[in-house]
């Protein structure tokens, strides 16, 4: 074979080889002519934290900052200065202990009702064929974007004072007034949020019991196994991930809702987001207001917390 030594170009060539085989296993070859990549081309790029930067100066104009200034009036007294003693006050009051017990019990009631109906009406949409089963499933997610208030009044219509129950009561019997005269009650506060947040429990039931394998309801009927024993060994277990997550959703809103208990006119109803509305605008006791305020933002933080740990782990 011709040695390539004495061909013109063959030492560049040679070089050109020699250079291909000093580069690093892995690392392309320069193109020739092309700019060398030194270290500072890397700083060049935009930062990964640079585009965070727009939504967290928005999240902490719009509500860090707010909340913030919550906090700090609630550590301000009417005599000036910064204390703890707002809180004291509070904590000592009649009010705002019978203001707690009246929020807890009512949310706690108010989730267990929403569980047992929701459960019922989603065994109902699911598994019992009826006609119209697909427009009422379709009709529960308009109603989750109705406002609450809405609800409130529409029981207004049918069980307020004079509304159309006690009306037809009136006209038939004579009497100067209905039998219907709970919804200003605590009773008419827990049935107006048990009607309003029930769908929040049904949809993700619905949503559980269409990903259930039909076959085992096949096979537990086909064993004699009756209806309500295939609900409670079948059913239910594939339900309890769905059930945990929307009771710990409904938990969380009774806590904060406002609305029906403001519209049903229930007096003696006193809730921790109705404390703040009466310190606020009624006795203008701004710190007092802030300081119940806090407590119930921690609660329901506390309680949001816990609806998230419980919706990761039920794959909702």
């Amino acid at each position: 074979m011709a040695s390539d030594v004495g061909r013109p170009g063959a030492g560049s060539a040679l070089k050109g080889r020699a250079d291909l085989r000093d580069q690093p296993a892995g690392r392309p070859a320069a193109r020739p002519g092309a700019p060398a990549a030194g270290p500072g081309a890397a700083s060049r790029k935009p930062a990964a934290w640079i585009w965070a930067l727009p939504p967290v100066a928005l999240l902490a104009l719009f509500f860090l900052y707010p909340l913030a200034l919550v906090v700090q009036q609630s550590l301000q007294p009417d005599t000036g200065g910064t204390s703890v003693q707002p809180y004291a006050d509070v904590f000592a009051s009649q009010a705002f202990r019978e203001a707690l017990w009246t929020t807890v019990w009512l949310a706690v009631a108010a989730t267990v009702g929403c569980l047992v109906l929701g459960f019922v009406l989603a065994l109902v949409i699911a598994f019992v064929p009826f006609p119209g089963a697909r427009a009422v499933s379709k009709f529960i997610d308009v109603f989750l974007s109705f406002p609450s208030f809405l609800i409130t009044l529409a029981l207004l219509f049918v069980y307020g004072s004079v509304g159309m129950a006690n009306g037809l009561w009136t006209g038939v019997t004579g009497a100067a007034e209905g039998p219907f005269q709970f919804l200003t009650t605590p009773w008419g506060v827990l049935l107006a949020e048990i009607t309003y947040f029930t769908p929040f429990v049904i949809r993700p039931l619905l949503a559980a019991f269409s990903q259930l394998d039909t076959a085992q309801l096949e096979a537990a009927s086909s064993l004699g196994a009756r209806a309500p024993r295939i609900i409670r060994q079948v059913i239910l277990p594939e339900a309890l991930p769905a059930l945990a997550a929307g009771g710990s959703l409904v938990l969380v809103l009774c806590l904060n809702e406002f609305g029906i208990v403001l519209f049903t006119g229930a007096k003696g109803v006193t809730t921790l987001p109705m404390l703040v509305y009466s310190k606020a605008i009624l006795e203008s006791d701004y710190p007092g207001a802030c300081v119940v305020a806090v407590v119930n933002v921690l609660i329901s933080v506390g309680l949001y917390g816990l609806y998230r740990v419980v919706s990761r782990r039920a794959g909702a």
